[in-house]
């Protein structure tokens, strides 16, 4: 991939907080899509309590029974007497079976439009895209997949709703990106990482998906079928992690799948133990979406450019979304947790570096 010159493209500071009583963390992991002339990138924003106060956490929840976002107040010392605050994204603990739970995020993540003529230079929305809403996004709203049905002249966008209950995703359909249906959740907890792809196979919908096993196998891609978006089953298992590569931690889809003559290209995210992000591709079967017919061998884009390597959780590259124009393919993706970045590649030149040895 050639990153642009330009990059970062947008930075927490370009983004104007939702409330009062919040600052802005981050601005990171956009779906992509382009309305006529306009580049549009839905992004998910992070925020955390502006204000410190002593001897307390403050965290932002939103409250669904008053519908509107709040300041919860912890105590710092219980919190270092029950809890693990190692990592600056999450409070967590080990319950009785000896696994981690994570108890409170310290930010709460909403999604925001930005606008662009050129693909490049982005306007930041003031306001976000929708509201919080409902039990399930008591934790926020994350990671938005843009996925355009051009039968149908719709736009899916995917994401995943966090609460107390768990990550599970979540479906909005809008024509415009000013109106938008809310479907509500499609797979139960915990999983995440659902791309939709763009038109219908033997008359049925399919979807890449995440499960997120805790005490027998390991964080890998999934494939499901609807016959109406809000249905899912026909589960089975794609893809798994490497144990001796750049993701034996985890895998999980990144962009929506990108038709080609050759199957189905995947532009995907793979972690290693040391949660060390990068990103990958494969191909699929056009008629048999989960089945590989080929893999890149190593990352097409590893973190190594200071933004990329230094940030809120550095090492990472995680992409949610690009735009297909021809020949050229402009992937947005996540720097570390903080902000978005751009890189180009040639589409040709990712069917010819894919080993087409059957995996």
């Amino acid at each position: 991939m050639k990153r642009e010159p330009k990059n970062p493209i947008i930075t927490a500071d370009k983004v104007k907080p939702s409330q009062d009583f919040l600052k802005v963390d981050g601005i990171f992991n956009c779906g992509a899509a382009k309305l006529g002339e306009e580049y549009l990138l839905l992004c998910r924003v992070a925020e955390s309590c502006a204000e410190k106060e002593e001897g307390f956490l403050c965290i932002p929840v939103y409250d669904e029974s008053e519908d509107r976002l709040k300041k919860e107040r912890i105590p710092v010392e219980e919190l270092r007497r029950e809890y693990d605050l190692s990592d600056s994204r999450m409070i967590s603990s080990v319950n009785e079976c000896g696994i981690k739970k994570i108890r409170y995020l310290t930010s709460i993540s909403h999604l925001r439009l930005a606008r662009s003529r050129d693909g490049i230079s982005f306007e930041v929305e003031d306001h976000p895209a929708l509201p919080l809403k409902g039990r399930y996004e008591r934790w926020g709203m994350e990671d938005p997949r843009i996925t355009y049905l051009e039968e149908e002249g719709r736009y899916c966008i995917t994401y995943t709703a966090v609460s107390d209950l768990g990550a599970m995703p979540a479906l909005l359909i809008t024509k415009d990106f000013i109106e938008y249906e809310r479907i509500g959740a499609i797979f139960p907890p915990e999983n995440k990482d659902v791309v939709i792809f763009p038109r219908k196979i033997g008359g049925l919908y399919y979807a890449f998906h995440r499960p997120v096993p805790y005490e027998i196998g390991t964080p890998d891609i999934w494939v499901s079928s609807s016959p109406d978006l809000k249905h899912w089953g026909g589960h089975r298992h794609v893809s798994g992690v490497c144990t001796d590569s750049w993701e034996n931690g985890r895998v999980g889809s990144g962009a929506p799948p990108i038709h080609t003559p050759e199957g189905w290209l995947h532009i995907y995210h793979g972690a290693d133990h040391g949660s060390r992000y990068c990103l990958g591709t494969m191909l699929t079967d056009l008629e048999n979406p989960g089945r590989v017919i080929a893999r890149s061998t190593r990352p097409v884009l590893e973190p190594c450019e200071p933004y990329e390597t230094e940030g809120f959780f550095g090492g990472v590259v995680f992409t949610c979304g690009c735009i297909v124009e021809g020949d050229k393919i402009s992937v947005y993706y996540g720097a570390a947790d903080d902000k978005i970045a751009r890189a180009e590649m040639s589409l040709k030149e990712l069917l010819t570096g894919l080993s087409w040895k059957e995996a």
